[in-house]
């Protein structure tokens, strides 16, 4: 399964989002730091969903840290996060 399908299931399974869009930005990096050949290494992914509601920035970024797993964000190189409630 492809890194961005395992990211879309964590995060729909936890949040049931209203808005979920994940993008593989890693070709806009070729050169930079973390780079790797055959993309996956630099993600984007905006989230729109009720469950964010009660909770600060911070805690946002690391729920979604969390909902996606040591697993992928161990494999990724830099992730850009949209929250939104």
């Amino acid at each position: 399964m492809a890194l961005a399908e395992e990211m879309h299931e964590r995060l729909e399974a936890v949040f049931q989002p209203k808005h979920l869009e994940i993008r593989d930005d890693s070709e806009s990096h070729r050169g930079h730091s973390g780079f790797q050949e055959g993309g996956e290494s630099h993600w984007h992914v905006s989230i729109k969903a009720d469950a964010f509601a009660p909770m600060s920035r911070i805690e946002r970024h690391r729920a979604v840290h969390a909902a996606l797993g040591a697993d992928i964000v161990g494999r990724i190189h830099a992730l850009e996060l949209k929250i939104d409630v």
